[in-house]
């Protein structure tokens, strides 16, 4: 599983990230991690929009999003 750190970054950086990374890890697993409600929003959205799959996990004030195709 490829992990994308984008703790503390503000968008559009995290969407950027992820969308690096599924570009370059196509068909594997992705885990994402961010610190801001608004990046989580983002993010999930920007997957979902692709068809791809994204699980959302909160961790205090952090959130994990797996993302699967």
């Amino acid at each position: 599983m490829y992990e994308v750190d984008a703790r503390g970054l503000s968008c559009p950086e995290p969407l950027m990230l992820v969308s690096d990374a599924l570009k370059s890890h196509p068909g594997e697993k992705l885990k994402v991690l961010v610190s801001e409600p608004h990046s989580r929003t983002n993010v999930e959205k920007f997957v979902k929009s692709r068809g791809l799959i994204v699980l959302v996990k909160e961790t205090g004030s952090e959130f994990e999003l797996t993302i699967e195709g």
